[in-house]
C-alpha cells in the first residue's frame, strides 16, 4: 500500500514538473507580444539611422571621387559595406519579430 502511493505520488511530482516548463506566462500572456513590438520598434529606429548613415557617406563618397582622394573614397566604401550589413541584419531581425508577433497573436485566438 505505501509502495503504490508512493509511486502516485511520484507519478504526480514528475506531471507537475512538466507542467511548469511552459513557455507561456499565464498571469500576463502580452508581455511577449509587447517586448516583441518594442523590439521591432526599436529595429526600424535603426534603420533609419543606418539609411540617414548611408546617405551622409553617399555624400562623402562622391565629394572624395570628385576629389581625386581615393585612399579616402576607398575607406568611404569600406564603411558603405559594413552599414549595408547591418542594414541587412537589422532588416531581417525586424522580419523575425513581426513573424514572432503574428504567432503570439495567432496563439491568443484559440
Amino acid at each position: 500500500m505505501k509502495r503504490t502511493i508512493l509511486g502516485i505520488t511520484l507519478m504526480g511530482l514528475m506531471g507537475a514538473g512538466s507542467l511548469m516548463a511552459q513557455d507561456r506566462n499565464w498571469q500576463n500572456p502580452y508581455r511577449d507580444l509587447r517586448h516583441d513590438r518594442v523590439d521591432r520598434r526599436s529595429d526600424y529606429r535603426d534603420m533609419r539611422n543606418d539609411r540617414a548613415e548611408i546617405a551622409q557617406d553617399r555624400r562623402e563618397l562622391r565629394q572624395d571621387l570628385r576629389q581625386g582622394n581615393y585612399a579616402g573614397a576607398r575607406e568611404e566604401r569600406r564603411e558603405l559595406n559594413g552599414e549595408y550589413r547591418d542594414l541587412n541584419r537589422d532588416r531581417i531581425d525586424a522580419h523575425r519579430d513581426t513573424r514572432d508577433i503574428r504567432n503570439d497573436r495567432f496563439w491568443f485566438w484559440r
